[in-house]
């Protein structure tokens, strides 16, 4: 399903869009009823999209081998409702979502960084890097949930 980079860093771009959508009709929808169970499934359900977008993000920048610039940008954009649809339109069209994975090691001297070759591992292995990233994501969610929603719970 996701064969290349781009697949898969357009799929997370656009499902955190879709759950900025989600989330903003949640906020109206306490506003308007006072029912406000419905911001709390909004908000986990966008919050686990954003720490797998952010995890997308960096592998993918990691893969593409970005500079420091496009990888804040592209994890940053997630903060600001629907900001992941145009980094992931000017990734393209910079041709920094080019390509394929990187599974095998080249002579360029790039290929030698130490993460490399954990890296070529898991992507030959989709699997275990599913689960490696569905782990981590799910340790980070549960931390935060267990650190309290942002701004504090409303009393």
């Amino acid at each position: 399903m996701f064969r290349t980079p781009l697949s898969l860093f357009r799929t997370l771009a656009i499902a955190e869009a879709i759950t900025w959508t989600l989330l903003i009709a949640a906020l109206i929808t306490r506003a308007v009823t006072d029912i406000s169970v419905v911001v709390t499934i909004a908000g986990g359900i966008h919050g686990f999209i954003f720490l797998s977008y952010g995890a997308t993000a960096i592998l993918v920048a990691m893969n593409q081998r970005w500079g420091v610039w496009p990888a804040v940008v592209a994890i940053a954009s997630a903060i600001i409702p629907y900001a992941t649809i145009p980094t992931e339109l000017w990734l393209h069209r910079s041709h920094r979502l080019e390509g394929a994975w990187r599974l095998e090691q080249t002579d360029d001297p790039r290929d030698a960084v130490w993460y490399d070759k954990w890296m070529r591992w898991f992507l030959h292995r989709p699997w275990a890097l599913g689960l490696l990233i569905a782990v981590a994501i799910v340790a980070l969610f549960v931390v935060l949930l267990i650190l309290g929603p942002p701004g504090g719970s409303r009393s």
